[in-house]
This record gives C-alpha cells, sequence and structure tokens, in this order.
C-alpha cells in the first residue's frame, strides 16, 4: 500500500514513517501543503494520513478540495485537538477516520488496514482460498492448518495481490505499492517476492499473466 503521511512534527512523522515502512509499505513523508499537493499532482495514493495543523495552512482544506475534485482516496487525519467539534468538521469534510495525538503504533496500523479494506475488494479481514485461511488483520496465515510466516514485504505483496483478486496486477502498481520516492528498487524486486509466495502457498496460487502482471484467481 501506497501511504502519503502529512505530517510536520519530526518526532512523530519519522516513528509513523519508519513504522509504516517496517509493515512493508511505500510511504511519501511530507511536511507542508505545498509539498503534499505536488505529491499527489504526481502519484496515485492509497490511503493519506494528514494532519490538520501545518506550518503553510489547514490540512481540512486539502481534504475539501480533494473531495471536490472527486478524489476518493481514503484520509485519516490525526490531530492533537481532542474536541468533538474538530473531529465532526474532519469527518464531515470527507475523513474516513480519525485519530487524536498521542496514539499507539499498534492502532494506527489497524486503522490503515480497515480503512484500506474498505476501498478494496477484501471486505473481511479473514479470508479463505482453496487449503489456505488467511487473516489480514492479524498477518496470520496457515496452509492445511499449519502456520506458515510470511516477512513483511511478502505481506504486502499478497494483500495487495487480495485487494484486486481476479484482476490482473501489473508489476508497476505492486512496485509503487512497495517503495517510496527515490528508493532503490532493483529491477526483479517483485518477481523476487512473487517467487517467495509461491513456494510457501503453492506454486499455482499466483499467475503471471505475461507482459501484463500478476493474478489471484
Amino acid at each position: 500500500m501506497r501511504v502519503l503521511l502529512i505530517e510536520d512534527d519530526h518526532v512523530l512523522g519519522s516513528a509513523i514513517n519508519d513504522y509504516i515502512i517496517a509493515e512493508g509499505h511505500g510511504v511519501d513523508w511530507m511536511k507542508r501543503l505545498d509539498e503534499a499537493q505536488l505529491a499527489l499532482d504526481t502519484t496515485n495514493y492509497e490511503l493519506i494520513l494528514l494532519d490538520l495543523g501545518l506550518p503553510d495552512g489547514r490540512g481540512l482544506d486539502l481534504l475539501k478540495s480533494l473531495r471536490a475534485a472527486d478524489n476518493q482516496v481514503p484520509v485519516i487525519i490525526t490531530t492533537a485537538q481532542d474536541q468533538v467539534a474538530v473531529r465532526i468538521e474532519g469527518l464531515n469534510s470527507g475523513a474516513d477516520d480519525y485519530l487524536v495525538k498521542p496514539f499507539d503504533l499498534g492502532e494506527l496500523n489497524a486503522r490503515l488496514s480497515a480503512v484500506a479494506r474498505r476501498y478494496s475488494q477484501v471486505a473481511a479481514p479473514q479470508i479463505t482460498i482453496a487449503d489456505l485461511s488467511i487473516d489480514l488483520s492479524r498477518k496470520s496465515l496457515r496452509k492445511n492448518s499449519k502456520a506458515i510466516i510470511l516477512t513483511s514485504r511478502e505481506w504486502a505483496v499478497l494483500t495487495c495481490l487480495l485487494r484486486k483478486r481476479g484482476a490482473i496486477v501489473a508489476k508497476a502498481d505492486i512496485e509503487n505499492s512497495l517503495y517510496a520516492f527515490g528508493a532503490e528498487v532493483a529491477s526483479n524486486a517483485v518477481e523476487v517476492y512473487v517467487s517467495r509466495l509461491r513456494k510457501k502457498l503453492g506454486k499455482d496460487f499466483i499467475t503471471t499473466i505475461r507482459s501484463m502482471g500478476y493474478q489471484i484467481e
């Protein structure tokens, strides 16, 4: 999942940025609204974490402009203002959820996953495919009742494919969900992760569609 983090607090932003990367996702961290707008003009994000108080304006103004342009990217607002009126204004402006600072990073991850599921084809966190039982919320996977351990990147690739189950997902789209601006990406990175998933889940679990991408039926 490619995340746009808009947060001007260096300590909090750094913690969130590192946590999301550790979970296997791509994240671009912007500290100003003008930087965030430039990122939005050039990149398609799957989720935005939006601070309300920024050096060059209000986060809510960016949110309102997104919704006015019919951009329905999921947005979770973060605010230090634990006031009902602020939360109501954020939700009425088109936010999907909110977190009051300070918050636990585990709760952040749960909110990210829940909002992402609502906007994908994966309505429930628990999925059964043949002999596989997958719990996306707990990152738990069992094959014939035997636990299978995946790395954070393997989970990220698997989740990307499951969210578009039945559709062909281009290699570039998978890379986009894993890596931030300026990241060095090996040309065969996606192939490596897909190969590892096939070894763990079954060689026919992920289908390669020549010159197009990958698919989970």
